[in-house]
């Protein structure tokens, strides 16, 4: 039976899937009931998460309960671990809010938590990441977790994003990335969208980043910590937590 579960969800379209386990977790949830892993954002343990990807899915990386991905468990266990954000008065902008988080950001009464985003419904403020309508220096954490991949000119979107941090605040700018690739690949010639999934891993990203990401950071102005979490993390929590080993958070300073 769970053979056949797993054939099932592997054949369901990712949009379709995000919004079936949003509706359906409790079912799933219970379906997938046991102690081989745990999301660290909830607690909540399952004998196995769901497959999730654009083209070729991959196994056992999205959770039933808080829908986090690797991404998102390794950035929680990082800011829980390693940071005050959950307990120190930050000014925080956030943008193209994760579910796994939205909700849990905004009820920490110590944070005064914005939302921004171009499209999404989640966003509390409607705003062009190139073209941001903040005073300079006004945000002492900013989050802006794969979304430079989507932006045509993304070295004024990184000005914006330095403009509006505070003197010695932090951002935490995650992106897809092949680490094994020098230099970011890009083509702005390449529109269609099947040739873009193709060739940049999705149809709505516009590159693929290499390890130069972190030098172009640093050319705006950023202080970069290219901090490889997993590597400090007990192998056995790696795989409990369902995290991508040697991904590198991009920890940046003003």
């Amino acid at each position: 039976m769970k053979k056949l579960f797993k054939l099932i969800l592997n054949t369901i379209p990712r949009p379709l899937l995000i919004r079936l386990s949003y509706l359906a977790r409790p079912i799933i949830s219970l379906f997938l009931k046991g102690n081989t892993y745990t999301d660290p954002i909830d607690g909540k343990s399952f004998s196995k998460f769901l497959p999730y990807g654009y083209g070729t899915q991959r196994d056992n990386v999205l959770s039933p309960s808080t829908l986090s991905l690797e991404r998102h468990r390794l950035l929680w266990l990082y800011l829980k671990n390693e940071t005050d954000f959950f307990t120190k008065p930050s000014k925080v902008l956030h943008f193209a809010p994760e579910q796994a988080f939205y909700k849990r950001f905004r009820k920490l009464p110590h944070l005064d938590y914005t939302t921004t985003d171009l499209n999404s419904p989640l966003a509390d403020i409607k705003a062009d990441i190139c073209n941001l309508p903040f005073e300079d220096n006004t945000y002492d954490i900013i989050f802006c977790n794969h979304v430079l991949e989507h932006i045509p000119d993304d070295t004024k979107a990184m000005q914006e994003l330095y403009r509006v941090l505070k003197p010695n605040g932090m951002a935490i700018l995650q992106i897809p990335q092949e680490l094994e690739r020098e230099t970011t690949f890009e083509d702005d010639s390449i529109t269609d969208p099947k040739e873009r999934a193709a060739i940049f891993g999705q149809y709505d990203h516009v590159r693929v980043y290499g390890r130069d990401y972190f030098e172009k950071l640093r050319s705006i102005g950023f202080r970069v910590n290219e901090v490889d979490y997993t590597n400090t993390l007990p192998k056995e929590k790696v795989t409990k937590y369902c995290l991508a080993q040697d991904e590198i958070l991009p920890v940046c300073y003003k």
